[in-house]
């Protein structure tokens, strides 16, 4: 995996804040990666440090072996499910809904 990229993965988790969602291919387009799998590939391999919970599939699931413990640190956080579902219209992450990310650093 290029480096460069794995990098700007984890930058953009890492900057999704408290109380908001993004989803695995939010980051993978914010980053330039070339798939969502690469996110969740960072994730598993280098996401320890990283805020992991706030990252979700593209209907606002979780990935099922990961559900109970990460609806739980999202509700902890403000983000309700209904069902196990994050209503990504109320809580996805602003800077995920842009398609901008400009030469400024993350955005």
């Amino acid at each position: 995996m290029d480096e460069e990229i794995h990098e700007r993965v984890r930058d953009f988790i890492r900057a999704i804040p408290r109380g908001r969602v993004a989803t695995y291919g939010d980051i993978s387009d914010l980053a330039k990666a070339p798939s969502p799998r690469l996110v969740g590939r960072v994730l598993q391999e280098d996401g320890h440090d990283l805020p992991w919970q706030r990252v979700l599939k593209a209907d606002g699931t979780c990935a099922p072996h990961l559900r109970d413990t990460q609806l739980q640190l999202l509700h902890e956080e403000g983000v309700p499910n209904l069902d196990g579902k994050v209503n990504l219209r109320e809580y996805r992450w602003e800077k995920a809904r842009k398609e901008d990310t400009g030469p400024t650093g993350l955005w």
